[in-house]
């Protein structure tokens, strides 16, 4: 039997090998992706469940195959594509991405990581994420799988803390194959492990490869220590709902709407503060006079 604390890097040879079994066939997975075509499968997929995303990465990448066409888009016709994937502002700073990545440089997405972080919306998860799996650098790759399946295999906690720590990101550094290709495939075979066995709510320990290795098995799978820290993701009746229900409305509408032609529903107060929010964060137009649509 192996020991995850002594040994981590048992670990390797028993995620790599379950991952070549068991990997989801996922087109910006498929050997000649381009790193624009990952870029914008990470920033989708941020979130928002797969099958989900699968469908619209495919229309986006048809559409705006290279940074430069996407830039070249306006924000409605970019918002329209997003459609509801969740989070409209992450569209808009995509195209923001792809006009610096054609303006600074040459229409490539970078492959070191500051250039990478210089982007707009791109933070640290996704730059690790495009130089793994497009360029196939050693980086480490955090998302909320791979810190589930550390935390419990290594640590032998239910679920890592809300807010990603130093100590996480040391600690999968210390576990990271020394070779690049390798570590690409870890942090990738890690994501797909806990998306598909060791999930938050209902892990499949009979079908795990690290079941016989994993630290939160042997002291008795105790509970969520960080229960109390998190919080509920509430939808219904939230600002966000309301937000939704006005952008379908306008990603729908052919002209401006007014103010009475938008949705309304029970509390008027939300509707106001949504609708001044989505003109703030520069997701909708006010147009005189007094008309709502899409930027142009």
């Amino acid at each position: 039997m192996t020991t995850t604390a002594a040994e981590p890097r048992q670990l390797w040879p028993l995620v790599l090998a379950w991952y070549d079994e068991h990997r989801r066939d996922l087109p910006w997975r498929e050997r000649g992706t381009s790193a624009w075509a990952v870029l914008v499968s990470e920033v989708m997929l941020q979130q928002t469940p797969v099958v989900r995303v699968e469908p619209v990465w495919r229309a986006w990448m048809s559409r705006w195959p290279e940074p430069a066409a996407l830039a070249a888009a306006s924000p409605a016709q970019v918002l329209r594509a997003w459609d509801r994937l969740g989070y409209p502002r992450r569209a808009v700073r995509l195209r923001e991405a792809a006009a610096a990545i054609r303006d600074r440089h040459g229409g490539v997405v970078p492959r070191e990581r500051e250039d990478l972080l210089a982007l707009p919306g791109i933070g640290g998860y996704t730059a690790a994420a495009v130089r793994a799996f497009a360029y196939g650098e050693r980086d480490v790759v955090l998302d909320t799988n791979v810190r589930r399946v550390l935390a419990r295999a290594l640590d032998g906690i239910a679920l890592p803390a809300p807010s990603l720590t130093r100590g996480e990101e040391h600690r999968a550094a210390d576990v990271l194959p020394p070779d690049a290709a390798t570590s690409a495939r870890w942090n990738i075979g890690l994501m797909e492990l806990g998306a598909l066995v060791c999930t938050a709510r209902a892990p499949r320990c009979d079908a795990c490869p690290l079941a016989a290795a994993c630290r939160w098995r042997t002291v008795g799978q105790p509970g969520d220590a960080h229960a109390h820290r998190r919080r509920t993701q509430a939808w219904a009746g939230t600002d966000r709902q309301a937000r939704g229900r006005l952008m379908a409305a306008l990603r729908d509408a052919v002209e401006p709407l007014d103010e009475t032609e938008l949705p309304r529903w029970g509390d008027e107060a939300q509707r106001a503060r949504a609708l001044a929010g989505l003109v703030a964060d520069g997701l909708v137009e006010l147009t005189p006079p007094a008309r709502y649509r899409l930027p142009e």
